[in-house]
């Protein structure tokens, strides 16, 4: 939790005791010693016997005791109702009207858990509460710059880029509490927490377990709509009090940001993007390890994907470099959402946009072929790029990679193969989806370039076709397609030759040429592996 959250901005009867003010008068606490911690909301002085009845809560109640009452009973009956409106506390100057504080008074005190001060010395009451007046006011205006500083802060956000799910993040950390913003109708939306601790520890409780748990008792705000009846509330955002109470300077931090994310949700439509950025955060955890199988699947039930005992199948589409633009996730998260309800199969779609992925986890019914199914997914997918308008002629067509179906254990390892896999498989011909068994060299290849072995790859790649490359620089007639279709087809030279669209002895001629030029056999097995490889680690080099 961070030390934003940790910040009492209010003033207690014990801060209240503190005050020179009330110092002056040399105060002893009688009873309710346990519960100084009270928040003082105001101070009240008076001397009449119903002063009870004029109080609302929280108030610091001054007086000399001359309304107490002179019997015991009337003394009790006194502290019980200055209890049951929950006053902060009762303060008692002695000298006018006691010399010290009846016992019936004192024990009516501590067993209604109401604190009870003797003051020794006379004090001026307007003295006392000019100072704590002013410290309350005092403690509001900084509660009012502390929500201004959080307002700034997510302005700041959404003015680089940002937007909801980023302003969500920041009132957590803020808050020191997972929140979640609700629909109208009580769906999650998207849920965030705070960071993990400065000493590197673990991030706190599942936002999204949380909001299920304590939904209930968390601390609503209306996300206004801007319209009347239904569409007057556009969502609700719930503070949810797991590591901490809901702080005063919290609730209002979160009705600013409340109003900021209005403007923010009616310009676009956050509410499909929230959802499946939520729901992307959740398939990310799951990849990364962050969410184990056990709470997987009560997670993704909150999240509306129920695939029962059947297995689930990990699909990862990766888009091109700047496609979709931050403006579009929301138009495509919506038409892929509806594509996807062509296959009449459970579907889990989430959206990365800082990665350029869509993560998604489908139910693999008993009986049902993975190709078949993975055939009409990619379809949809494709469909759905082409409703959000992102199909463009001068683009790559975004890469769709399935990866195998297995229970929830599996699923998170095999969405962070599938997605490693998509990065690997950009600029593999064209397919309408990949298997992410088949892509292990691709895998491998790219890993390490990951990793920085960049310049082991090219001196791999010079050494391997190196001549051939700089031949086919000034060249009019390059050879490395033909290498290419050679090798594609298993080294069959009638197909190779009717691939290129030349005859027998042309194919001979330049295959004799690359032959002389890399200085090896190109009927041996081994050489044929090592021309392959070096293809492939091509792609994964930045030189041409």
């Amino acid at each position: 939790m961070g030390p934003e959250a940790k910040i009492e901005a209010e003033i207690t009867v014990r801060r209240a005791l503190e005050l020179p003010a009330l110092r002056r008068g040399l105060p002893e606490v009688l009873a309710g010693g346990d519960r100084l911690d009270r928040t003082v909301r105001w101070v009240h002085a008076g001397e009449v016997p119903h002063i009870a009845s004029l109080l609302k809560g929280g108030e610091l109640l001054l007086t000399t005791g001359l309304g107490l009452g002179t019997r015991p009973s009337e003394q009790r009956a006194f502290i019980r109702k200055l209890a049951d409106r929950e006053i902060a506390a009762l303060v008692v100057e002695l000298g006018s009207r006691f010399e010290s504080l009846p016992s019936a008074l004192v024990e009516a005190a501590r067993d209604c858990g109401l604190p009870l001060i003797q003051l020794h010395r006379e004090v001026p009451y307007v003295t006392v509460t000019e100072a704590i007046h002013t410290e309350i006011i005092n403690s509001h205006y900084a509660l009012l710059r502390r929500a201004d500083e959080i307002l700034r802060r997510c302005t700041d956000v959404l003015l680089r880029g940002g937007g909801a799910p980023e302003v969500l993040r920041l009132l957590a950390v803020f808050t020191g509490n997972p929140l979640c913003l609700e629909a109208p109708d009580g769906s999650p939306l998207y849920a965030a927490g705070p960071e993990s601790d400065d000493d590197g520890g673990p991030a706190d409780a599942d936002p999204l377990l949380a909001w299920e748990g304590l939904r209930d008792t968390g601390v609503r705000i209306d996300v206004p709509g801007g319209g009347h009846g239904p569409d007057a509330v556009r969502a609700r955002l719930v503070l949810l009090p797991v590591n901490s109470p809901v702080a005063p300077v919290h609730r209002i931090a979160a009705e600013r940001a409340a109003d900021l994310l209005a403007v923010v949700m009616l310009q676009s439509r956050q509410e499909e993007v929230l959802a499946a950025r939520g729901r992307g955060d959740f398939l990310a955890d799951l990849a990364e390890g962050r969410i184990s199988a056990v709470e997987a699947p009560a997670q993704a039930r909150l999240l509306g994907f129920r695939p029962g005992a059947e297995p689930v199948l990990p699909v990862v589409m990766r888009l091109p470099a700047g496609l979709p633009t931050p403006g579009s996730w929301a138009l495509l998260a919506q038409a892929l959402r509806e594509e996807l309800a062509a296959p009449g199969v459970p579907v889990l779609l989430g959206v990365r946009p800082v990665e350029g992925r869509v993560p998604l986890l489908i139910a693999l019914r008993a009986g049902q072929d993975r190709a078949a199914l993975a055939d009409r997914i990619a379809e949809a997918l494709r469909a759905g790029v082409v409703r959000a308008g992102l199909d463009r002629p001068t683009a790559h067509r975004p890469v769709v990679v399935v990866g195998a179906p297995g229970d929830w254990a599996a699923a998170g390892p095999g969405l962070r193969h599938a997605a490693e896999a998509a990065a690997a498989a950009q600029g593999l011909p064209e397919q309408s989806w990949y298997d992410a068994r088949r892509l292990d060299i691709e895998l491998l290849l790219w890993r390490m370039r990951e990793h920085g072995e960049q310049e082991v790859l090219t001196d791999f790649v010079e050494r391997a076709i190196g001549p051939l490359l700089a031949h086919d620089r000034g060249a009019r007639q390059p050879l490395l397609p033909t290498l290419e279709a050679y090798l594609a087809s298993a080294g069959r030279k009638a197909e190779t030759a009717r691939d290129l669209n030349v005859n027998r002895q042309t194919l001979y001629d330049r295959l004799a040429r690359i032959a002389q030029l890399l200085g090896t056999d190109l009927d041996d097995p081994q050489t044929v592996l090592g021309l392959r490889l070096a293809l492939r680690a091509r792609r994964h080099t930045d030189k041409p």
